[in-house]
């Protein structure tokens, strides 16, 4: 089961649901956007016709025109809730659930699309791909978990995409019971603890909705303790997970750059124009008061009048001209504030994730370390594992002999654990874990010979753990040993 396939289920709650996300959700951009996310190498446009959302349990094409924010401002007055973050200078309250579900990519594409083969190179060309109905099967199924567990009348976006590298799917739940938002009722209760017992509880519900899906659930570290793996083949998976954590924040840098360079130029924008304005402004006004005198001396038969008409006139289409511009600059401006909002929110977007990343990516180191101190105590453990089986061992046969001579133990592994065993079992653990040299110092430091063998020290391939210990553990005994010794060598 190691290797079985694995679901994925994320969840982030937030203080609302920006306009931004909604068009990343819904792919609602135009090429340039489209453009700028095809450079990460994780989004196909040629399969974005394969997406689908669900409403109201159906299977419908994305709906571009009607955001997740429309959605939710409809619920939430169709029912007569009101927004508790409306209104105030931040939002401080947890309007918004945000789940992604999924699952191992192999399986995933499976799923999705059957025996077709998807190339992932980045720029190909995989419009000829076929939506498999096992997808929307499985869609539907985690789209039911949902509504069963918190109402499907919450349920404000359920998109399934299938143009990025892994199918998965959005969903954007409102956290509402007895027409109030109440996010700790609904998950979990108010402190830490509970809240990690309910997501553990949750991750084996869901477990059970993907199981006829071939989708299992990740082995629960605060139960197994060990992660169903050897600690160094764990610390290797975690090593290249940091790794993959470190290129995504150094690609979402560069994305931070571009938002902030696009931010910068869209705010030079509305400046600019707002500057066109207010001179556009004071030329309407000057217009208008030289209208005015004009039209006053006309009335009061001051000049000639024809010339005062003349003037009058092209006065006037000046005006228009000016007021012809206005409109234009200002829906220009309405425009550039919009994307310069846009950028903020998607910069900001981008900032939270780089910080997330950033977290998860201190959680890895941090669950390295702990690893390598797990790896200490397993050495330990398998060191005491291959000593008592000797230890009975040589008792056994060394008891009947008592009676006769002590000289019985002379040589024998028990012999030397009786009188150096808490050092044979530190030089044992340094050799297990590879570090030759430290066993050697350590034995030589501690009234030992450092060694006894020319032959070149390391673990054969065909060697388990058990064996390994064990062998560790009587050279570890010679090196102990007081005799002086030649120091092993590394293989």
């Amino acid at each position: 089961m190691a290797n079985s396939p694995k679901q994925v289920m994320d969840l982030r709650v937030a203080k609302g649901f920006s306009e931004a996300q909604s068009n990343e959700h819904k792919r609602n951009w135009d090429d340039k956007k489209w453009d700028r996310a095809m450079g990460y190498g994780t989004y196909d446009r040629t399969r974005e016709h394969l997406n689908f959302e669900m409403v109201n349990g159906r299977i419908v094409p994305i709906d571009k025109k009607k955001s997740i924010p429309d959605c939710i401002r409809e619920i939430l007055s169709a029912r007569g809730i009101k927004d508790p973050n409306e209104g105030l200078p931040e939002p401080k309250f947890r309007t918004v659930v945000n789940f992604i579900f999924g699952g191992s990519r192999e399986r995933m594409h499976e799923l999705a699309f059957g025996d077709q083969a998807v190339n992932l190179n980045k720029d190909a060309d995989n419009s000829h791909i076929k939506r498999c109905p096992d997808i929307e099967k499985w869609a539907l199924d985690v789209y039911r978990f949902v509504a069963d567990k918190w109402g499907e009348e919450n349920i404000a976006g359920f998109v399934v995409h299938l143009d990025e590298t892994n199918p998965h799917c959005h969903c954007t739940l409102l956290p509402i019971r007895e027409g109030r938002f109440a996010f700790k009722k609904m998950f979990g209760g108010g402190n830490l603890y509970d809240y990690k017992d309910y997501m553990r509880s949750l991750h084996d519900e869901f477990a059970k909705v993907n199981e006829k899906w071939g989708l299992s659930r990740g082995s629960d570290i605060s139960k197994t303790g060990a992660r169903n793996i050897p600690p160094q083949e764990y610390r290797r998976m975690l090593s290249r997970e940091c790794a993959d954590l470190e290129s995504q924040i150094e690609s979402d840098k560069s994305l931070l750059q571009q938002l902030k360079l696009e931010a910068s130029h869209a705010g030079r924008r509305v400046k600019g124009l707002t500057t066109m304005i207010a001179n556009l402004e004071s030329r309407k006004a000057e217009l208008e008061q030289e209208m005015v005198r004009l039209s006053t001396d006309l009335q009061a038969g001051k000049g000639n009048a024809d010339e005062l008409q003349r003037k009058i006139d092209r006065l006037g289409k000046d005006y228009q001209k000016v007021l012809d511009s206005l409109t234009d600059k200002r829906q220009k401006l309405a425009e550039a504030s919009h994307k310069l909002s846009e950028y903020r929110e998607l910069e900001e977007e981008s900032r939270e994730k780089t910080n997330e990343y950033r977290q998860q990516a201190e959680d890895y180191k941090r669950s390295i370390r702990e690893a390598s101190g797990e790896l200490a105590g397993q050495i330990r453990y398998r060191i005491a594992d291959a000593v008592i089986n000797d230890v009975i061992g040589g008792l056994r046969s060394s008891l009947p002999k008592l009676g006769d001579a002590g000289s019985a133990f002379d040589g024998t592994l028990l012999e030397d654990l009786a009188e150096r065993g808490e050092d044979i079992l530190k030089c044992a653990g340094m050799l297990f874990a590879g570090y030759v040299d430290g066993a050697t110092t350590f034995s030589e430091g501690h009234g030992g010979g450092g060694g006894g063998s020319d032959l070149p020290w390391g673990r054969r391939d065909d060697e388990d753990d058990l064996l390994w210990a064990r062998r560790c553990l009587f050279r570890a005994a010679k090196m102990m040993r007081p005799a002086g010794g030649k120091s092993v060598k590394r293989k």
